[in-house]
């Protein structure tokens, strides 16, 4: 793949000095110095469109002007930064916006825990309530989920590849299929609730049945708004809590703010982190029905929970693009422009490629790991930024900033398919 002439000695650098572990550095092998909106640029210049949002965490994209107003604003004031959970100005600000304009419009009541500054970080808390609540060990996960790299999370996701770096054995979860994993002929749903109520199947009763409404690493699995119902309800029926992992759909990138909105669920836990602060700044928060917040004062702590930073630009992005659905229904049109611009693209080019996904988060199934690393490898070249997702990395991932302007959308899908066309070839 092409590095950028004079940040050679850059990249090695990074082969010198910096750890074996890091990954994007080798997938985008170029020193990206600054970044706006869809558009990174590196030192020498050259302009690469990202429709990889930073895994997820930069929805309104890279230094969003008016989140950026707020941030500066913060800091120019000596308004305290870290702060542990302490009470400040900037804490209780974005827990009445958050209150008022994310929760009461959609008539829900949750109580927010600020955790760790990970994903992960709220997984943890989220599954350590759950079993403190309900006094049981068992979690029901799904195959081809994902939530995360600390051992309680990695033990509730299914990656072979994330679980056997482990180093010791994961306990705690049971998967089942998720929705469509047995094909369209089994209601895998009512196979969960056959297991589950059957006191001879061998699965312990669960403390929470955990899910993603859609599965980003898993290689953009959708679930039916019909099965995600029988899901809640099964969790429901069987005195578990029902947990939904918000932490990449979430913060609108499904069309709505919650992914879980289009099946009016109502999760006992929701776990949110990546685009939350709304400027790729670390957090995580866990949303806890009230009744369930059975916490003592510190059982469960961190350092860097809920930093004012952060929550000053979460609050910006709330009250910039959620007090009214003129966003959500952006988003919306721009993802049925993406998918039908996708779908031509498979018809086009054939060979069993097929497009899946909800807004604007969709997958491109090229069917073969080959032909989409050859995609995204020369889509990287031309100047597009797409990452890969799915059991063998055989689906390419579509997450540009829910912001992006419409001639810069319709570029990056060009070159999507000139690079399709050439591996093709």
């Amino acid at each position: 793949m092409e590095v950028v002439s004079g940040e050679g000695s850059d990249i090695g650098a990074l082969e010198t000095l910096e750890s074996n572990v890091r990954s994007y550095s080798r997938i985008f092998p170029a020193v990206f110095s600054q970044a706006r909106g869809s558009i990174m640029s590196t030192g020498g210049g050259r302009q690469v469109i990202d429709f990889f949002s930073g895994a997820g965490a930069l929805n309104y994209g890279h230094n969003n002007q008016g989140i950026r107003a707020a941030i500066v604003e913060y800091l120019a004031s000596d308004a305290v930064v870290h702060g542990l959970d302490m009470a400040t100005p900037a804490k209780l600000e974005f827990l009445k916006t958050f209150s008022s304009i994310v929760l009461r419009q959609r008539d829900l009541q949750y109580r927010m825990q600020f955790t760790g500054p990970t994903g992960a970080n709220a997984i943890e808390a989220a599954l350590k309530l759950s079993r403190k609540v309900t006094g049981r060990k068992n979690v029901i996960s799904f195959t081809r989920g994902y939530h995360g790299m600390s051992l309680g999370a990695i033990a509730a996701s299914a990656n072979h590849f994330y679980r056997s770096g482990s180093g010791v054995s994961l306990s705690g979860a049971t998967f089942m299929p998720y929705d469509g994993y047995l094909g369209p002929e089994v209601d895998t749903a009512d196979y969960l609730r056959t297991v589950l109520l059957d006191k001879s199947s061998g699965i312990d009763c669960p403390a929470a049945i955990l899910v993603e409404t859609v599965q980003g690493e898993g290689g953009i699995n959708v679930a039916s708004k019909e099965w995600l119902r029988s899901i809640q309800a099964v969790a429901k029926d069987t005195g578990a809590l029902f947990i939904v992992d918000d932490i990449q759909m979430g913060c609108g990138r499904t069309g709505e703010f919650f992914s879980f909105e289009f099946a009016a669920l109502s999760p006992d836990i929701v776990v949110m982190s990546k685009s939350l602060s709304g400027y790729g700044l670390p957090l995580s928060m866990v949303l806890i029905k009230e009744g369930l917040d059975a916490w003592r004062p510190g059982e469960h702590n961190g350092t860097f929970r809920g930093n004012n930073l952060a929550l000053v630009s979460a609050t910006a992005a709330v009250n910039i693009y959620w007090r009214n659905e003129t966003f959500s229904l952006r988003v919306q049109r721009m993802g049925q422009l993406m998918r039908s611009r996708l779908e031509a693209i498979a018809s086009e080019h054939g060979r069993g490629c097929s497009v899946r996904g909800r807004g604007m988060a969709l997958g491109f199934d090229c069917q073969s790991a080959e032909k989409a690393e050859a995609t995204a490898r020369n889509a990287f070249d031309k100047g597009l930024m797409i990452e890969r997702c799915g059991p063998d990395d055989q689906v390419v991932k579509f997450m540009p900033a829910l912001t992006i302007d419409h001639e810069v959308l319709e570029h990056g899908l060009e070159i999507f398919e000139e690079s399709l066309a050439e591996t093709l070839r």
